[in-house]
Formats: structure tokens, sequence, C-alpha cells
């Protein structure tokens, strides 16, 4: 990863002039990093007794899904598999089962597919440098350099969501950033990035903190922000994001079959026959686990959701060949099942 140095472009002033000179970027970073110190929330994998395979398996947990769901997969996910060689040593079906409702599974496999080429390559131990973890299995840029930094105090330029977000309205002065990633803001960010090694870990974290409770997308909390005055999105006014995010939807699509499938695949270790997923059974009753006579009382309730979604027939089949595909279920003679 590139984390060369430039002269950033100090902020935007204020419309309404002030007398003082707009500050420095070295006070930005203290600004920043001190409310940091004040204010960040207490979480498990900023504890500096975490493991790094902790912090690893934080980051690719929170792609996508938010903290408070994260939390209680995680620990149970650190007091099941303390180690990469403790997930490595089972079969990538417990990853996806003990994902949880976490969505994304496939996250699940890279984690499992990670932890087997820790133990593999590097004796157990996730490797510290940049481009060591960018050679796992599952691990792109951000998560290489988040855990370089956060588990290992490297300085590596770290860009997020969030992240993106402060620096697109602190020092770009718009309301969001790109819908995509660009060169310019990669640019910036190791512009901004401070030179020194601690620092920049700090910094790093702080900034990251500052757009997930203060500076978020839809309800900006402007009036508790260490650097409001020095905000060029504030000081133009607040201009309105010149387009609008668009959410996922998930009501109706493959991805929610899909993940009824799998909720029903993570309830038993046995396969389950074919036509008991694409099929809704006339008798969702509580017998005995025997697929002459219907399904078990503990494959029920997941059965029954599934079929009450109510899907076209193809498109339960196409979500389970999808799920065959990614390697997130097999399928045996008798039945699917998670990966073993």
């Amino acid at each position: 990863m590139n984390t060369g140095t430039a002269t950033p472009t100090g902020p935007a002033r204020p419309t309404d002039a002030i007398d003082a000179a707009p500050p420095t970027l070295s006070a930005l970073h203290g600004r920043v990093t001190d409310w940091f110190t004040d204010s960040a929330r207490d979480l498990p994998w900023r504890d500096p007794g975490c493991s790094a395979w902790g912090i690893l398996v934080s980051e690719v947990m929170l792609q996508q899904t938010p903290v408070v769901r994260v939390l209680p997969v995680w620990h149970e996910w650190l007091d099941r598999w303390p180690s990469p060689a403790d997930l490595a040593a089972e079969p990538p079906g417990s990853a996806v089962r003990h994902w949880g409702r976490l969505g994304y599974p496939r996250r699940a496999l890279r984690l499992h597919a990670a932890a087997t080429a820790v133990v593999g390559r590097h004796d157990g131990a996730v490797p510290a440098s940049y481009d060591e973890l960018l050679s796992l299995p599952g691990v792109g840029t951000y998560t290489a350099a988040a855990v370089a930094a956060f588990a290992f105090g490297r300085r590596e330029t770290v860009v997020d969501t969030n992240i993106r977000r402060v620096h697109a309205r602190l020092f770009g002065g718009s309301a969001l950033p790109a819908p995509a990633l660009t060169a310019a803001e990669t640019r910036r960010a190791v512009a901004l990035l401070p030179h020194d090694e601690e620092l920049s870990v700090r910094w790093n974290a702080a900034v990251m903190e500052l757009g997930a409770v203060i500076c978020t997308a839809r309800a900006p909390q402007c009036d508790a922000c260490p650097v409001l005055d020095a905000c060029a999105w504030v000081a133009a006014g607040r201009p309105a994001p010149d387009y609008v995010p668009k959410g996922q939807a998930w009501a109706g699509t493959d991805r929610q079959v899909r993940g009824a499938i799998v909720a029903v695949l993570r309830h038993t270790d046995a396969p389950i026959p074919r036509s008991l997923l694409l099929e809704a059974p006339v008798d969702l009753g509580m017998g005995a686990p025997d697929a002459a006579t219907g399904p078990s009382a503990v494959l029920a309730g997941p059965l029954a959701t599934l079929h009450g979604l109510r899907a076209p027939a193809e498109q339960l089949e196409r979500a389970l060949t999808g799920l065959l595909a990614d390697g997130l279920a097999e399928e045996l003679a008798d039945g699917v099942r998670l990966p073993g």
C-alpha cells in the first residue's frame, strides 16, 4: 500500500469570516484524537489485550453490519475459536452455522479460509505486514490496512465508509463521498495521515469513530463535532448531496431466500432432502426427524419461515443453486447440508 505523504490543502473557511486562521492539519489531528480519547466507545476489539485474530474477526464481521449486531457473535466466535488454528480445525460449515444473523455469510467462509492460510503459511499467527495480510483469502485492501494498523500499530492508510464521509465533509465540503472510492479520495487520505506511527493509528481509529457516531450519513450531530469550526461542508452551508444513496432491497430478493435456506441448514448437521427446501411440506408438524414423515421439530420453524416467503419455485431453485456454487452448501446423495 502506498503510504507516502503529500501536502494537503487546508480546510475551507466559513463564509461568515473568522478572525483566527484555520487550524493546521497538526491541530486537527490533535483535536480529533483527543476527542477519541475522551469519547470512544468501549469495544472489545479495541482492548489492548485483544489478539490480532480478534481484530481480524471484528473487521470482517463489521463490514456492512452494525456494531450492535456484531458484538454477541464476535464474543461467541472468540470463545469458541480463540485462535486461527481453532477455527481451521473445524469444517467450513461450522463457521457458517455460527455466523448467526450477520448476513453475507460468505464472509464466514472467507474467515475460515483465512484461518486455514494463517495456520498453513504463518504457523498459526496472524501476519503483521500489509502485504502478507492482503495475501490471505478474502482479505482486501481495507481489511489488510486496518488489521496492520489496529493490531500491529503500523502506519497504514485506512479508508472505510465512515472515514470517507468525514474527509468529504471536513476537507472537501461535500455532504457525502463519491458512491465508490476514487483515486482522489485515496490520495487525500494518504496526505492526511500523520507521519508519526502511533498517532497515525489513533487518527485512523478516531476519524472512523467520528464518522460512526457524530458525522453520520443521515443525521450528523454537528454541534458535538470537535472540528466543527474547520468543516468545509458546514462553511458552505451544509449543501445537500448530489446523489441519493440507494439502500439495498431485501424483501422478495434472492438474498432473502438464500438467507432463509441457510437458516434451515444451520439447524442440523444432517443432510436435508432437497424437496423440503424447494417445496413447502404438507405437514410442518413436530414429528420425528424422518424425511418420510415430515421435518423434525427443530426444522419446523425455519422451514415455515422459508416457505412463508412464498418464493416462486424458480427463485428457490436459483437461490439453492447459488448457495451450492458459492460453497455455502453442499449436496450429497441424501440431501443438502452446510459444507463439511
